[in-house]
């Protein structure tokens, strides 16, 4: 997966899942500021990640996870290792 497939990806589950409009999504936005995810949804959007992908994001990494660019980055080297 490109990183354009998995931010497409990633906005499709916060829209469905999050109910988040999908124009406040970009890859700046902050996750936690901007689209008010708490750490219980983090948990959630992990799970629902996974199941999309097959693969789990490392705990240590997802913590350094602020924006969606930054999860993006993050899922593109989980899963490309």
């Amino acid at each position: 997966m490109n990183q354009e497939q998995i931010f497409n990806m990633v906005k499709s589950i916060l829209v469905e899942e999050f109910e988040i409009d999908e124009s406040d999504i970009s890859l700046e936005t902050n996750i936690y500021q901007d689209l008010d995810i708490d750490s219980i949804d983090a948990v959630d959007l992990m799970v629902k990640l996974r199941a999309q992908t097959g693969r789990s994001i490392e705990p240590d990494n997802f913590k350094q996870v602020r924006t969606i660019q930054d999860l993006v980055t993050t899922l593109e080297q989980t899963l490309n290792h």
